[in-house]
């Protein structure tokens, strides 16, 4: 009852934000990987133009969001009734001062199904961005179908829609019924897409931004991994349909960085390059992680790969599948992290010709990696944040100026870590 009262009250006032302020113009972004870069990469366009409200972190439940749009940071009690007054007094002075954003860029969750119908009945965003359809919280949605309903239910209830055309496959089109579409990605069937040219680790990708609205602009993207430019061409899409100018994204691309966790480059002890995507893991990221390691020019590979949660039935098939991709010509070592990983990833890999090894926590990953890496050797991490936390095999490998890049270093998050990590001790 207290919870449905809190709730009715914050899109209470989020339905009377934007009934006051009819100018501010919502872009939501769902999809079952890549929300937060993509929502990063969208802010990041769009500042070079407009004012940008944005929520560091994935503030995208049905009780933090509307806080997220209001720009209300989230209460540390939420069993606190003052508190929530507070957060609700602080939502009506929101609404009667002037607006400080011209646009909003907010997450949308989908943990079952139903949760995004559940955004739509208050929310009506201009532009509804679907970044993929893929496994995800299977253990609820039970099937893809299913999925991709809940996702590209964000697309139906916006007036305009951009999906990523590359990370979702056509037989879903029949899920949509809004006909205002268009589409993102890095392929030819994409109407906006990137055309790459070159690549260093270094450096990013150089090459073409192509779209309807503009002549080929030339851009620098300072991102790794082919499926870490479509977030980039997903902001490029909603930027254009903006109005932002083919310079103002120029520029705007020289600015956009990975978010911590995501495809991020460190330098590592003995002139390493490790890519840090340990923010979370699924299939569809996993793979093309891997790939991304593949594309690094270095003496020694070494993927440490770590459970993927919340697979439901299909975990044991993905595992595998994952597995199956580690490439022995390719690869040095494969350090699996977790029960899932070690059970289903690692015998794929070794049936390959792959040197597996495989631990229970990340911290013990790490140590063992740390002992076999050459001197310029290329470091994929990447494994899903419960239960797994593999940020703690990058921060023994990374040089310690750079912890600070890492995900979940607040006192919280190393209060739990430790915790968990206790266990193995």
């Amino acid at each position: 009852m207290f919870k449905s009262f809190i709730q009715f009250m914050l899109e209470h006032y989020v339905v009377k934000y934007f009934k006051k302020h009819p100018e501010v113009k919502l872009i939501v972004v769902a999809g079952s990987v890549g929300k937060t870069s993509t929502k990063h990469a969208i802010a990041t366009l769009l500042s070079q133009r407009y004012r940008v409200g944005m929520q560091e972190g994935n503030h995208n439940t049905h009780m933090s969001a509307p806080l997220a749009i209001l720009g209300i940071t989230y209460p540390d009690n939420i069993k606190s009734l003052s508190a929530w007054l507070a957060v609700f007094s602080a939502a009506r002075q929101r609404i009667k001062q002037p607006t400080g954003v011209d646009v909003i860029v907010q997450e949308l969750g989908a943990d079952h199904p139903g949760d995004i119908a559940l955004f739509g009945k208050y929310l009506r965003p201009y532009i509804g961005v679907v970044t993929a359809v893929t496994p995800e919280h299977m253990e609820f949605f039970k099937d893809m179908d299913t999925v991709a309903k809940e996702e590209l239910m964000a697309a139906n209830i916006s007036e305009l829609a951009i999906i990523n055309r590359d990370d979702i496959e056509g037989r879903y089109s029949e899920f949509l019924t809004n006909g205002n579409l268009d589409t993102y990605g890095t392929t030819a069937a994409a109407e906006y897409r990137f055309e790459t040219q070159n690549f260093t680790a270094e450096n990013g990708y150089e090459g073409t931004v192509i779209s309807p609205e503009y002549a080929a602009i030339p851009a620098t993207i300072k991102v790794v991994g082919e499926h870490s430019l479509r977030p980039v061409m997903g902001a490029v899409a909603v930027a254009i349909k903006l109005g932002v100018t083919a310079e103002e994204i120029t520029a705007g691309l020289k600015l956009i960085r990975p978010v911590p966790g995501r495809m991020n480059i460190l330098q590592g002890q003995k002139r390493t390059v490790i890519i840090d995507d340990t923010y979370n893991s699924s299939p569809i990221a996993a793979s093309s992680a891997l790939q991304a390691l593949y594309g690094i020019s270095a003496p020694q590979h070494i993927a440490v790969l770590g459970d993927m949660n919340e697979l439901g039935e299909l975990s044991a098939a993905e595992h595998e599948k994952l597995g199956n991709l580690c490439d022995p010509n390719l690869l040095a070592w494969v350090v699996t992290v977790g029960e899932q990983a070690e059970k289903y990833l690692a015998p794929a890999a070794k049936l390959r010709g792959c040197q597996v090894r495989s631990f229970k926590n990340a911290i013990d990953a790490g140590s063992f990696v740390h002992s076999v890496i050459e001197e310029g050797a290329a470091i994929l991490v990447k494994g899903s944040q419960g239960g797994i936390y593999a940020e703690e095999a990058v921060k023994i490998l990374c040089n310690l100026d750079q912890s600070g890049e890492l995900v979940r270093q607040s006192p919280q998050w190393l209060q739990t870590k430790a915790e968990f990590f206790s266990k193995f001790s």
